[in-house]
């Protein structure tokens, strides 16, 4: 019988570890977990000074955090971010073969794709490695980064050494290498990029070329587990199954196959038995495998496999599972992000409005379904937030980055203005005329409607990988965004119920942002004429959108805004990366007291500082 995908259980740790004794670690530090960490367990950080292939940075205490009397040009001079980081991303920028998302890949031929990932591993010397590493390997369409997420949380608080290889990443590439739980620090990610990098690159040829970036993103995934001597691997598919990069696994622990739905089509197949097939691919002969309850089509083809390969298992799940289910994140699904400055107050006086992002990736029907329910119970819920209650700034920090966990206040005052908001991107092989109706459809069914939608350009480019550290510009002249109106003329075909947009008439930005007005306008004023739709709007950049919702609520302090951002992850990413670097709020203790400081020249310098050199994260938190 097949049976829930995390019903793995017992057996999957006894495997791993070869015994049946499992040890919990019940003072696990993520009992304290807070949303981002900065530092992994692998990477000690000691005063003094350290180098690493030409770069030289000063290690910081907590006292040093502290004594900021110096100005900014002092600080930057002294501590200056490293630029090999920044030399390793440009190298990967170079492996990347497509141009967009669906663009044909330079490797021809159903095996010549998992031939060359062997010969790679060999030039490594991974091959026997990786055979003796215990791996959970996962597929799906849907729910795979999160069903890693989950077996990776519920191995450690058994108390197993994990790695967890997952895709994409949101703000940096190193987000798909976590060990125990936290990203890889910059150091080792270093080390093991450049001796990949480095070993590859002395051994191309003609007929081995580099590789594409995810199969060397996915060499590196081994390199570093095995090299880290993790007890488990999670690892996740990238694209299909079968003729995937990550399919070199031979003998993994366990296979598991998430929900599968009608994506990559132009890769996959244009069927759900076709789609099926392939995730089927990872499925190895003895080897126990677990799937989510699937449609017929979907399911006929799995269980077809299963029984050829003599595969499934079923068992019920222990205590410390459950513990693991409730300590699992990933970022960038069902997160909530409260901005921490403009939801601070100041003594009694309320500074400003608030301003809350709901951020989920969705960009399937089938997600973007289950982002809509997330969001109108979690919308809801959050109506007894309070922005009239006198709290610190510390307090409000400390709930100013959570992950769906929803906290309450109860002193509202009954004059705020609650309006609820999409800020909406999706890739052009996405289809909007789907999803904004599943979203709008779902939320309204629960009672909840977006009274504005604003369509914006991602920052994020398929064809250069960036860091956390990466400059952002605020504004790009003659940016296209002939997407962006398209996806706007839906929008308002399905608010007024017909086109009210002449497909015609040619739109562009350079009139400006709307008012603040705009936010309170009723929807039905609208002038197509005068391209004018009080229902919604586009906006020329994510940093100027940003900056806008900000001071909307800053004028107004009886105003609360719902922000949704969703319709990819590469929107979500780039807003969290925004809100992580335009505004901090920091706290640092110096001499047993706590000091409190709000971001400044000084401040934005010490923060990327920080995340470059990873500053132990007891030092402050976000």
């Amino acid at each position: 019988m097949v049976q829930v995908l995390l019903s793995n259980n017992l057996y999957l740790c006894q495997e791993i570890m070869g015994h049946s004794d499992i040890c919990v670690r019940r003072d696990h530090f993520l009992s304290g977990f807070t949303w981002m960490a900065l530092s992994s367990p692998s990477c000690s950080h000691v005063d003094g000074v350290k180098k690493l292939k030409g770069l030289r940075y000063r290690n910081m205490s907590s006292q040093i955090v502290g004594k900021f009397s110096r100005n900014s040009q002092d600080i930057s001079q002294e501590f200056q971010l490293p630029s090999a980081y920044e030399s390793a991303m440009e190298a990967l920028s170079t492996l990347i073969t497509q141009k967009k998302r669906n663009g044909t890949s330079a490797i021809s031929g159903p095996n010549q794709k998992l031939d060359r990932m062997l010969r790679y591993i060999k030039i490594l010397g991974l091959e026997e490695k990786i055979a003796d590493l215990k791996i959970i390997h996962v597929a799906g369409t849907k729910g795979k980064g999160s069903t890693c997420a989950f077996s990776e949380a519920i191995l450690r608080e058994c108390g197993f050494r994990t790695g967890l290889f997952t895709s994409p990443h949101l703000i940096d590439v190193r987000e798909r290498y976590r060990l125990d739980g936290m990203d890889i620090c910059q150091e080792n990610f270093l080390q093991y990029f450049w001796e990949c990098w480095n070993q590859l690159k002395a051994n191309i040829s003609e007929d081995l070329p580099m590789p594409p970036l995810f199969q060397f993103l996915t060499v590196l995934a081994f390199k570093i587990f095995v090299s880290e001597k993790v007890d488990v691997a999670i690892i996740e598919v990238g694209l299909g199954g079968k003729l995937d990069s990550t399919n070199v696994i031979k003998e993994p622990v366990v296979c598991g196959i998430t929900s599968l739905g009608m994506d990559h089509m132009e890769t996959l197949g244009d069927t759900l038995g076709q789609i099926a097939s392939h995730k089927a691919g990872i499925l190895k002969p003895q080897i126990p495998a677990f799937s989510v309850p699937q449609l017929s089509e979907a399911m006929e083809v799995l269980q077809e496999r299963a029984n050829a390969l003599k595969a499934y298992e079923e068992n019920s799940l222990p205590e410390q599972f459950l513990r693991g289910l409730s300590a699992a994140r990933l970022s960038g699904r069902a997160q909530i992000v409260v901005d921490p400055l403009i939801n601070a107050s100041g003594g009694n006086k309320r500074l400003s409005g608030g301003l809350t992002f709901y951020l989920d990736g969705a960009h399937s029907p089938e997600s973007m379904y289950a982002c809509a329910r997330w969001f109108s119970a979690a919308a809801v819920e959050r109506k007894d937030l309070s922005l009239s209650s006198v709290t610190s700034v510390v307090e409000t920090m400390d709930r100013a980055w959570t992950n769906g966990n929803i906290k309450h206040c109860h002193n509202q005052e009954s004059e705020e203005i609650l309006k609820r908001v999409l800020l909406f991107n999706c890739m052009d092989a996405r289809d909007p005329q789907i999803l904004l109706p599943k979203l709008v459809d779902t939320c309204a069914s629960s009672g909840i409607y977006l009274s504005k939608a604003i369509f914006v350009p991602s920052i994020s480019a398929y064809t250069k990988v960036t860091s956390a550290t990466s400059a952002i510009p605020s504004y790009t002249p003659g940016k296209d965004l002939s997407w962006q109106f398209n996806v706007q003329r839906i929008w308002e075909r399905i608010i007024h119920g017909k086109d009210v947009l002449d497909q015609n008439l040619k739109l562009n930005a350079s009139a400006g942002l709307p008012p603040r007005e705009f936010l309170y306008e009723e929807t039905s004023h609208c002038s197509a004429e005068d391209r004018y739709f009080a229902s919604s709007a586009v906006f020329p950049s994510l940093p100027l959108t940003i900056n806008w919702l900000r001071d909307c609520v800053r004028e107004n302090p009886s105003l609360r805004l719902q922000v949704l951002v969703t319709g990819s992850l590469h929107l979500v990413g780039d807003v969290l990366k925004l809100l992580r670097r335009q505004r901090f709020i920091l706290k640092f203790e110096v001499d047993g007291i706590d000091e409190v400081a709000q971001s400044g020249s000084i401040i934005s310098q010490l923060i990327e500082l920080c995340y470059s050199v990873e500053i132990l994260p007891s030092l402050f938190q976000i």
